[in-house]
């Protein structure tokens, strides 16, 4: 069925409000977005910090509601709840019914990693070769389908190694691609650490569509119950990657590979710098204006 689409545009300030009277008066849903999407103002929301929730300056709210939902009523129910509501920062949309999810697997094709390694959405079939190593990925709760720069640079990565027998830590797991990539490459075991207690959700069910949920253990950071890795991969960003390069040294073992990924071209001066304390052969790769870095545990 289509939908009425009601979108407020509001200061971050008043978004919790805001969309708790969305919510009040019967939203199906409420989405954010940075109301200066694609005009010069627009700004980049980047994975967030533990405890972090950064919001753009203005932001606009969508909200759907039943079809038959009265406009006039609608909006001054929530003139009401928000005395401070302009008639300007409303405005009225029709939404045609769409199958999201089915859109999203048609728009996501194949892609292959490296030498071996492929990700294929359910909806296509991999061909019978036993040359090929295939992780099948559904759309998630939480960041990491591959076609990101730094999933792929993280992946090629994964696919140049032997992984065989080895354990594999993947901090900032997201959706778990790359601990079940590392698990279907051949390692005997996986860790996925993530903040968000959703990104553990989505990692679980991938790797459980897998055939190897028995094999990937995941915790939150404060959590984590795990010893030395025989490789280490994070892909975050260059602030928690900093931060954290202790806490990724010590979950290393001597001679352990690792890379580190979510650094935008121009960050990794700072993170050679930083990682050079404790890791040798350091080297960085870049694409699409994103870096990797990769070396060994000392």
């Amino acid at each position: 069925m289509p939908f009425l689409e009601l979108s407020l545009v509001v200061r971050t300030e008043q978004q919790p409000r805001a969309e708790e009277a969305l919510e009040d008066l019967g939203a199906l849903s409420v989405t954010l977005r940075d109301a200066n999407a694609e005009t010069p103002d627009e700004q980049a929301i980047f994975e967030p910090g533990v405890g972090e929730l950064p919001l753009w300056p203005t932001i606009t709210l969508d909200a759907l509601f039943d079809e038959h939902t009265d406009r006039r009523g609608l909006g001054a129910a929530l003139g009401e709840l928000l005395p401070w509501l302009e008639p300007d920062q409303l405005g009225f949309t029709e939404v045609a019914d769409q199958d999201w999810e089915r859109a999203w697997m048609d728009q996501f094709k194949p892609m292959p990693f490296g030498r071996r390694l492929w990700i294929y959405p359910w909806n296509i079939e991999p061909p019978a070769d036993d040359d090929l190593v295939v992780v099948r990925l559904d759309p998630g709760l939480a960041f990491g389908s591959g076609t990101h720069p730094t999933t792929a640079l993280c992946l090629e990565w994964l696919d140049g190694l032997e992984l065989a027998g080895k354990t594999v830590t993947d901090y900032g797991c997201g959706s778990g691609i790359l601990a079940i990539a590392a698990l279907k490459l051949g390692a005997a075991s996986a860790v996925g650490v993530d903040n968000d207690p959703q990104a553990l959700t989505a990692s679980r069910d991938n790797a459980e569509r897998n055939g190897v949920a028995d094999r990937l253990a995941l915790f939150l950071p404060d959590d984590v119950e795990a010893d030395l890795a025989d490789v280490f991969v994070a892909n975050i960003l260059a602030g928690p990657l900093g931060a954290l390069a202790p806490t990724f040294a010590a979950a290393a073992k001597p001679g352990a590979p690792f890379a580190i990924s979510g650094i935008l071209d121009g960050q990794q001066d700072e993170l050679l710098q930083r990682y050079d304390e404790w890791f040798d052969a350091l080297r960085i790769d870049t694409r699409e204006g994103w870096v990797r870095i990769s070396g060994r545990r000392r």
